[in-house]
C-alpha cells in the first residue's frame, strides 16, 4: 500500500510539475518584462575571461551561479540582453513617450517623436476578410519576410521597412538616417557611431508594433499574435527582433548566418563562414571587429543565448547548406545549445530547427513547407494538434555535447572531461 501511495505522489508530482511548464506564457504584452531588474556591471573587453566552450545561458552575469527556475528567467534574459548590447550591438532605446499612429486607406503610418525630431514609419497593410481579429505578421521589408504568403493567408501582414530607421550599408553607415536625428548621441561625429544597425532595426519593429497595437481596432488585429521573419541578414534582423520584444510570439529567422543563429565560438573554429573576422561591421558595433577577432571566446554569452532569449516565446531556425559562408554546423551547434533551455522548462515544442539544402538562397522548398507551416498554425492561430517537435539535419555525427557538457543537464556520465582552450572543429 505504501509503495502505491508513493507512485501516486510521483505521478502527481510529474502533473503538477508538468501544468506548471504548461501555464509558461506563451507571449507577453510588454515590449520587456524584466525591465526593472537590477542591471549587472560588464568588465571591459580587456577584462573579460577566455572561456572557449558555449556559455551556460542559466549561469548569472556576476559568477554567482546559475538559477533554473523560470521566475528568474527575466532577470536572466534581460542579464544577455544587457552583454549582447554592451559587446555586439549598442543600445536598445527604450520606447519613446511620444508615438502617435494611423491608418487609412490600407497604409499604416506611426511617428515617433523624440528630442524634438521626427521618425515616421510607414507599411501598407494587407488584412483577410473575414471575422477577425486576425494575428499579425511582420515581415522583415516585406510582408511575409522570404516565406510564402500563402502560409499566413489569414493573417494581417505588415512589412518592416527597415531604411526608414537606418540604411541599409556595407561597412558604414548615414548620419542622415532618422534614427540619428531622434539619437544623436549614438553618432557625436560624422565619424563615430556607438550603436549597430540591428540595435536600431530592432527599436525600430518595436515601434511599428506600439503602432499597431494603437489601430488594433481599426485592422481587426491580434495583438497577442503577432509574428516576425526574416532571410539572411534580414533573418538575423528578425532573430535580434523576437529577442528583444516579448510582444512577439513568434520568431522565423531563416538562413541568418553569422551574428544569427550560429555560434560565434563554433564559427572561429570552421574555415570559410561569416565570423566576427569578417562580418559586416555596419550591423553591429563598429569595433566589434577589432575587439574579439580571433577572441570570440572571451564574449562572455554567445548567441544560443540571443536565441534562448526568446523563450518561453516560439522561435524556429532554418539554414542552408548549399552556402558554406552561412556557419551551418555552427548554426546547428547553437541551435541545440538552446534546446535545453526550451528543455529545461519544458517547453521544447516552441523551439525549433529546419537544416537542410537543395535549394536557393531565401528559398522554401516543399520539404521545408509542412515544418514553418505547424509552427504558424500553433503559435498564430492556436491549433493544438500540430506536431513542432522539429529537428531536421545533416549533422548525425557532430559531437554538440563537446560544447555545452559542462552545464547541460541532466549531464551524460559517460562524455570525457574537455579542458582544451583551442576548441577544434569536430566533423
Amino acid at each position: 500500500m505504501k509503495k502505491k501511495l508513493t507512485l501516486l505522489a510521483l505521478i502527481t508530482s510529474a502533473c503538477i510539475t508538468f501544468n506548471t511548464y504548461a501555464q509558461h506564457p506563451a507571449v507577453y504584452n510588454s515590449e520587456n518584462t524584466g525591465v526593472s531588474c537590477a542591471a549587472t556591471p560588464l568588465p571591459s573587453p580587456n577584462n573579460l575571461i577566455n572561456y572557449p566552450m558555449l556559455p551556460d545561458p542559466f549561469a548569472w552575469s556576476n559568477g554567482s551561479g546559475r538559477s533554473t527556475n523560470f521566475n528568474d528567467w527575466e532577470c536572466r534574459r534581460n542579464e544577455i540582453k544587457a552583454e549582447i548590447q554592451q559587446y555586439e550591438i549598442g543600445l536598445k532605446p527604450v520606447r519613446p513617450a511620444n508615438i502617435t499612429a494611423s491608418y487609412t486607406g490600407g497604409v499604416l503610418t506611426v511617428v515617433v517623436v523624440e528630442n524634438g525630431q521626427t521618425l515616421t514609419l510607414i507599411s501598407n497593410v494587407t488584412i483577410p476578410t473575414g471575422a477577425g481579429p486576425f494575428p499579425i505578421i511582420i515581415g522583415m521589408n516585406s510582408g511575409t519576410g522570404s516565406l510564402p504568403a500563402t502560409l499566413f493567408a489569414n493573417a494581417i501582414k505588415i512589412p518592416f521597412i527597415h531604411n526608414q530607421v537606418v540604411t541599409y550599408s556595407q561597412g558604414s553607415r548615414n548620419a542622415a538616417d532618422p534614427y540619428f536625428k531622434l539619437y544623436p548621441q549614438f553618432h557625436p561625429d560624422a565619424d563615430t557611431y556607438t550603436m549597430g544597425n540591428y540595435s536600431a532595426w530592432s527599436w525600430g519593429v518595436s515601434r511599428l508594433i506600439d503602432g499597431i497595437e494603437i489601430v488594433k481596432a481599426q485592422i481587426n488585429a491580434d495583438v497577442s499574435h503577432i509574428a516576425v521573419t526574416g532571410c539572411s541578414y534580414a533573418g538575423k534582423m528578425a532573430l535580434f527582433a523576437g529577442a528583444f520584444d516579448e510582444r512577439i510570439a513568434l520568431t522565423i529567422a531563416q538562413e541568418s548566418g553569422g551574428g544569427g543563429a550560429p555560434s560565434w565560438r563554433v564559427s572561429e573554429t570552421t574555415p570559410g563562414v561569416e565570423k566576427i573576422d569578417n562580418t559586416n561591421y555596419s550591423w553591429f558595433l563598429p569595433n566589434m571587429g577589432s575587439t574579439f577577432s580571433g577572441r570570440a571566446s572571451v564574449l562572455p554569452h554567445d548567441h544560443h543565448e540571443l536565441m534562448a532569449m526568446v523563450a518561453p516565446r516560439a522561435l524556429l531556425v532554418t539554414a542552408n547548406t548549399d552556402f558554406q559562408w552561412l556557419a551551418n554546423e555552427s548554426a546547428y551547434v547553437s541551435a541545440r545549445a538552446t534546446e535545453e533551455v526550451y528543455k529545461e522548462f519544458g517547453i521544447s515544442d516552441r523551439f525549433g530547427f529546419y537544416i537542410d539544402g537543395g535549394h536557393g538562397h531565401c528559398a522554401v522548398p516543399a520539404t521545408q513547407t509542412p515544418a514553418i507551416k505547424a509552427f504558424v498554425d500553433k503559435f498564430l492561430f492556436e491549433d493544438k494538434t500540430v506536431n513542432t517537435d522539429i529537428h531536421e539535419h545533416p549533422y548525425p555525427n557532430t559531437d554538440y555535447n563537446m560544447w555545452i557538457q559542462s552545464w547541460k543537464t541532466p549531464a551524460d556520465p559517460n562524455t570525457p572531461s574537455v579542458t582544451n582552450t583551442s576548441p577544434t572543429n569536430k566533423k
